[in-house]
């Protein structure tokens, strides 16, 4: 895969009068409390001084950022205020009438952009379920139909439909779809080709998540906010709206007996997080943008979700902003990127063949190359038992088990042939979207880890030989659909499933 463009300069933390202990007693915090990062990039003054990525996510993959594609959504409408097509004042009934539903309530007629913008409408929980319950095919219109207990403008409460009410409203004013604007207005102009979006099964993009990213991309985006909206000698985005935009509009509140969080609390701007220091973009399972003004510092990492929270972006207070002003050291510098250079989640341990299997086997973490070993064993199927929760294949589907040199070719049901690397990772595309996997034999259990390489997820695979039967389950749940299929499939065409 080649790598994408190179979007920001590279510097030291020394260069930047940064501590490197800083970043790596953020590294071993993370480490000790478990949180599965996927990425990390720190930029201090315009300069890239700190990235790595734990393998198999490398620089050149995009990244699903769930929620944080919020915050590009809000840059979106800022441009169709600009250009005059929009304001904060207009109302969803006259942008979208054709979206309004028969016997709407007097509170669902003044729901306005800036309402929408700060998630203020009135909704008492997220509406995006029942919206789509109350109406599959148009979210617009269920979500004028949710009942609003509470009056606008009055109480923050986090809305996903709020976002996706605001993709339909800048598409149907600008005329361009959400992903074809920014391509156009934000993403090409700062070298950014590679965005891609997950999208609802009449093509439309979700607009409250479903972009991707690389990290360094979101890097990026995270500069052209610190730099009020210019990058290079253009201004992409009015410094005007992103000043309004990343300041708080309304109080957050405390979020059931979730232990008090100050960064939970600093309170909401337009789609951005106010944080105890500056603000951020912030999704699912730790995909995070942080911007921090004061220290000219942005912080972008992602997340798989695991570990104890919350670690960031407390962590990054703690740790990382005493170290903004030094001391600083060359050997330091060395030491972390050393660190970073190593970092890593470790293949499945095992053999290359079970217990019952000739041939050899090979130790977790060699590398692979052509001849190296021979296929070990024979052939191994079994079927899926689906009655874990969070299975992603369905019940019955079947799995067949090939051994080749230095691995494995893993066949779910009938379309989805996998590559699955022996002590390394192995790629594959069989419906359009990347896996990398890795597994070995545990006596006579094949085990297998499917990272779906663009995303904050993987599968666990388990295939018990004796019993002819396996399991295939998601480290964490997929907020859009279980199905691993669809998940591999370019774009991916989906809602969240209503119960």
């Amino acid at each position: 895969m080649s790598s994408p463009r190179t979007l920001l300069s590279r510097s030291t933390p020394a260069a930047s009068g940064m501590s490197s202990r800083a970043i790596i007693a953020l590294l071993d915090r993370l480490e000790a409390r478990s949180v599965e990062c996927h990425s990390i990039m720190v930029v201090r003054h315009g300069h890239v001084v700190a990235e790595g990525w734990w393998a198999p996510y490398s620089a050149e993959r995009p990244h699903l950022l769930y929620s944080l594609t919020k915050s590009f959504t809000s840059i979106a409408v800022g441009l169709a205020i600009a250009d005059g097509l929009l304001s904060l004042d207009d109302r969803v009934v006259d942008v979208l009438p054709d979206h309004v539903p028969a016997g709407i309530s007097a509170q669902a007629r003044r729901i306005t952009v800036h309402h929408l913008l700060s998630m203020t409408t009135g909704h008492s929980t997220d509406s995006l379920a029942e919206a789509w319950q109350l109406e599959p095919d148009d979210l617009v219109k269920g979500f004028l139909r949710v009942p609003f207990p509470e009056p606008e403008g009055t109480r923050h409460t986090y809305d996903n439909a709020t976002t996706g009410v605001l993709a339909r409203m800048v598409e149907r004013v600008t005329g361009l779809g959400l992903p074809e604007l920014l391509d156009d207005r934000v993403f090409r102009p700062m070298g950014i080709d590679h965005a891609e979006w997950d999208r609802v099964a009449s093509g439309a993009a979700f607009g409250f998540h479903g972009l991707h990213l690389t990290t360094e991309a979101v890097a990026a985006f995270g500069e052209l906010l610190l730099r009020g909206g210019v990058w290079g000698d253009r201004q992409l985005v009015p410094r005007e709206w992103i000043e309004l935009a990343t300041r708080p509009h309304i109080e957050t509140r405390q979020v059931g007996d979730q232990p008090p969080d100050p960064d939970s609390l600093a309170g909401y701007g337009y789609q951005f997080w106010m944080s105890q220091h500056g603000y951020r973009g912030d999704g699912y399972l730790g995909q995070l943008c942080m911007v921090v003004p004061s220290h000219d510092l942005v912080v972008v990492v992602t997340s798989g979700g695991h570990g104890e929270p919350p670690e960031l972006p407390g962590a990054l207070w703690q740790l990382l902003l005493p170290g903004m002003d030094g001391p600083v050291s060359a050997r330091d510098d060395e030491l972390l990127a050393e660190r970073l250079r190593r970092l890593s989640f470790t293949p499945v341990p095992g053999s290359a063949g079970s217990s019952r299997s000739a041939g050899s086997s090979r130790s977790a973490g060699s590398s692979r190359s052509a001849g190296s070993s021979h296929a070990a064993g024979s052939s191994r199927s079994a079927t899926i038992d689906a009655s874990a929760a969070d299975s992603a294949l369905p019940d019955g589907t079947t799995v067949a088990v090939e051994p080749v040199d230095g691995g494995w070719h893993v066949q779910l049901g009938p379309s989805l042939k996998l590559a699955v690397g022996h002590g390394e990772w192995w790629e594959s595309s069989p419906l359009g979207r990347p896996v990398v996997a890795a597994g070995a034999w545990q006596g006579d259990t094949f085990v297998a880890d499917l990272y779906v390489i663009t995303t904050p997820h993987r599968v666990r695979l388990v295939l018990d030989a004796t019993a002819g039967t396996a399991v295939a389950t998601w480290s964490t749940v997929p907020l859009t659909t279980l199905d691993l299929e669809l998940h591999l499939r370019s774009p991916l065409m989906t809602r969240p499933d209503v119960a």
